[in-house]
């Protein structure tokens, strides 16, 4: 039979991590690979409470079809924090809900690039951006980051020789490498955008998840006609619920509510509301506190064990916030090759391969604390460091 798939799914790779996974499943194994927040911490008394309220109070409203920019009342919710929280003024006009920050990223990509189109991604980048993007074909300029952002001088250089449509970036706590850009480098930035047709797509899944340093400005703030924010409750209130949000200009807006009507009409209605009921009758920053004290201490029980175990040689960040940090190893060390061994002594991680557009073999990769107690995390770092050693 003739080949019945179109060019642009043939040319999409699966999820590495999704394939990774399912190699972890075995319980044996300690896993650093998932980007899973920590399912211990979920509010499941109170959300409970607001379904039966939901269903309770108005359920055939609940479960009825809904308008595709979403359920105005969590709008105005969003729009509040963004106030409260950033100072930024934004219309809940200008808010659209959608299927996680995931579908953000589709809806972005199918109203904005055409074959070709050139796109610059963070390196390393976000797999499931360059997965999403990759659907349309795009062609991407990766530009290297460092440990105050992106590379500036990198970043003029593409943007000057190419027609760069969409610049994607994760400005707090990157994934995979779990860096922040400073303001300084958010600032240099800006002046490079400026004025250009270049949107940049500014996604903060992990931002409210800060528990150390100081907040940075939104790319909003320096430049809001070239900015495109994407948010999510995924990590802040539960994941199953897949809600997240598009923040853009009215003539993006009008583009975005076009192509979500022709993807699924709307976002799951009966979630919107139950989340909204949560949001306001519950207190959501008492419980982000939980979540940061927790992952925070996580955090300093990984940096602490790879202080006390790994060789010499072995770069890595030391993340502010997020859920991610990244490990760098002597050249000529594939943490493919690394993972292989590594789960036969039963520790799991995420090469770093994905998070490149074409480049194998890398010497990198990302490690999850989230999910993990801290004295499983010290056990499992202490037998990473033991494969880390044998290869090098």
């Amino acid at each position: 039979m003739s080949n019945i798939f179109s060019d642009r799914i043939n040319d999409v790779p699966k999820s590495f991590i999704r394939e990774i996974l399912k190699v972890t499943v075995d319980r044996s194994i300690i896993s650093f690979a998932g980007g899973l927040p920590n399912r211990d911490l979920f509010p499941i008394e109170e959300i409970k409470e607001a379904t039966t309220k939901v269903l309770t109070d108005d359920p055939k409203d609940a479960l009825q079809y809904s308008t595709s920019e979403g359920y105005l009342p969590l709008r105005q919710f969003i729009a509040k924090r963004y106030l409260d929280k950033k100072g930024l003024s934004i219309d809940p006009d200008n808010i659209l809900i959608t299927n996680g920050s995931q579908q953000g990223l589709d809806l972005l990509g199918k109203i904005l690039l055409n074959d070709g189109d050139d796109v610059v991604i963070e390196e390393p980048g976000y797999l499931g951006a360059i997965q999403a993007l990759s659907v349309y074909k795009s062609t991407f300029h990766p530009i290297k980051l460092n440990d105050n952002g992106i590379d500036i001088s990198a970043l003029r250089d593409v943007t000057s020789k190419f027609n760069v449509k969409l610049y994607y970036s994760v400005p707090n706590f990157q994934n995979p490498s779990g860096i922040t850009y400073t303001d300084a480098n958010r600032q240099e930035v800006a002046s490079i955008i400026s004025g250009s047709r270049t949107l940049l797509v500014e996604d903060d899944p992990y931002g409210e998840l800060r528990f150390m340093g100081s907040e940075k400005r939104s790319f909003m703030h320096l430049i809001s006609e070239n900015t495109v924010l994407l948010g999510s409750f995924s990590k802040i209130v539960v994941p199953s619920f897949r809600i997240g949000w598009i923040v853009a200009r009215k003539d993006v807006m009008d583009k975005l509510i076009v192509a979500k009507q022709a993807a699924d009409l709307h976002t799951n209605y009966f979630c919107q509301k139950i989340l909204h009921e949560y949001l306001t009758n519950f207190d959501v920053d008492t419980h982000i506190d939980k979540i940061r004290e927790a992952y925070r201490s996580q955090r300093e029980a990984m940096v602490s064990a790879m202080h006390k175990y790994f060789p010499k040689g072995i770069n890595y960040t030391e993340p502010e916030g997020g859920m991610f940090l990244w490990i760098e190893m002597p050249e000529g060390v594939s943490s493919l090759e690394l993972f292989n061994r590594a789960i036969e002594k039963k520790v799991a991680f995420v090469p770093g391969d994905p998070f490149y557009v074409n480049k194998s073999g890398v010497n990198t990769m990302r490690l999850n604390f989230s999910c993990v107690d801290s004295a499983t995390i010290d056990i499992g770092i202490k037998r990473l460091a033991e494969v880390i050693n044998e290869m090098m």
